[in-house]
């Protein structure tokens, strides 16, 4: 077997690396020039590289691992699955126990009419298949001229075609001839960025009011959906003001279009909730879910749907699956992951103690003089850094020049916050302890202090 250990030299690994490893959402060229970081090993909120460091992972991975690493349980589950049933299909009438007993716990866990699952490996095809799941359910309840989805610039949906066209980001629609059509774009809910002389409360709901304007605009008879997640992840952590969401659910029901929850991020506890639409009272049609429904342990994604939607896509054959949609083995990982998630009571544990003081503990950055926000929700953080707290002000240099340098001094710091332009972002495995997340504060405010410092070096502190 070819096998290359943990042991051999940072130095080869990195070379070895840069000579065939195409990286997601990398400038290789520089990557190249840097090195990349070699990680070896994980266990809790830890991460290990290459050369010894010890990391604590205030990401979770990519917002996924919510149990924490290290969990043998989830281990054992594949290789039972992999010894009985390594892979079958669910095409032409058959099916498996993984399956059905995924499909039964997903459906008990989720609120309201939300009650069948369509399998993906990923959050991504499950937005492609969203896309498809809309327009066929128009079609098959006669108005197949409702194909447009209403999304949201800087939302997030994925990077597969038809997902980053869901997805509101410019870099990714610069490539690739995106959006595809039939896709339609209303401004994000960041009051602190774009809120300007409004209340956030006034700018919720004129936010919202933008998806009036545009079915108004495309006409009700040509909008089947709008898709959001409850709150922006990748985005930079967009914690909506409160009057948002209720205006949004008007709007939807008002015009009778599907509201689409992304709850890749948010879902599985993140949120202090087992889905971030239960805290903002969001009722969706159809559900997006990935990441902490297996702690990232294995590639699994889904669409859950409401009734409604499943017994008016089921009048007709879909056309539409992929070869590992609800593969056995990412299954019965998803359900362990579940049962650990259930029986460690770690979604209450999350809302009870430890959201609450990561809450103080990170609102407390506030005071620092390169912060201008701190927002947070459950176990999802982000703070603004700006030149000047008052006016809200954006940085002179170009977006993420600022954030880039924070991040730099955070890995630096053996801290895994990830910026977003100028906001730094965190989303801890959710088993993270109070004296861990001291830890992740400490870092935090090191790497603010180092950042400053070769921000004002660089005479960087200077608003647009």
């Amino acid at each position: 077997m070819n096998k290359i250990t943990n042991h051999m030299p940072t130095a080869e690994l990195q070379r070895l690396d840069a000579a065939h490893h195409l990286h997601p959402f990398t400038d290789h060229g520089a990557l190249r020039e840097k090195g990349v970081r070699v990680i070896t090993g994980a266990e809790g909120v830890w991460l290990k590289d290459s050369e010894g460091h010890r990391i604590l992972d205030g990401m979770a991975g990519l917002w996924c691992v919510n149990v924490g690493y290290g969990r043998d349980e989830l281990a054992e589950a594949a290789y039972r699955q992999m010894k009985e049933l390594p892979y079958y299909n669910t095409f032409f009438q058959t099916t498996h126990v993984p399956a059905i007993a995924l499909s039964a716990k997903i459906a008990e866990l989720a609120p309201g009419h939300l009650n069948h699952v369509f399998f993906a490996s990923s959050g991504s095809e499950a937005n492609d298949t969203n896309i498809r799941l809309v327009r066929h359910y128009w079609a098959q309840k006669g108005q197949p001229e409702r194909q447009v989805i209403v999304a949201r610039k800087n939302g997030y949906h994925g990077s597969s075609m038809g997902s980053a066209s869901l997805g509101g980001m410019a870099a990714m629609h610069s490539q690739g001839g995106l959006p595809i059509p039939g896709i339609h774009h209303i401004d994000q809910p960041y009051w602190w960025g774009e809120g300007g002389e409004m209340s956030p409360e006034e700018f919720g709901i004129a936010r919202a009011r933008q998806l009036e304007e545009a079915i108004q605009r495309i006409g009700p008879d040509k909008v089947g959906a709008f898709i959001a997640e409850p709150v922006q992840g990748a985005g930079g952590v967009i914690v909506p003001p409160e009057s948002y969401w209720p205006e949004i659910r008007r709007i939807v029901k008002e015009y009778g279009i599907l509201l689409i929850a992304d709850e890749v991020i948010c879902g599985f506890g993140r949120t202090g909730e087992w889905f971030g639409s239960q805290g903002y009272g969001i009722e969706p049609d159809i559900m997006t879910i990935a990441k902490g429904l297996s702690s990232g342990y294995q590639p699994i994604g889904g669409s859950i749907v409401s009734d409604e939607v499943a017994e008016t896509i089921a009048k007709d054959e879909f056309f539409h699956g992929y070869t590992y949609s609800g593969h056995p083995v990412a299954c019965a990982v998803a359900l362990e992951n579940l049962r650990i998630l259930e029986e460690e009571k770690i979604v209450e544990r999350v809302r009870e103690t430890t959201a609450p003081y990561l809450k103080k503990k990170w609102e407390s950055l506030a005071d620092h003089p390169l912060v201008g926000e701190a927002t947070i929700r459950g176990m999802m953080a982000s703070i603004a850094l700006t030149p000047d707290k008052a006016s809200r002000a954006k940085f002179a240099s170009d977006p993420g020049t600022v954030g880039l340098i924070c991040r730099e001094r955070s890995f630096a710091n053996d801290l895994v916050m990830r910026h977003v332009g100028d906001r730094m972002v965190i989303s801890p495995p959710l088993v993270i302890s109070q004296a861990e997340i001291d830890t992740l504060i400490e870092r935090a405010r090191i790497a603010l202090d180092e950042a400053m410092e070769e921000i004002e070096a660089q005479g960087l502190m200077q608003a647009a």
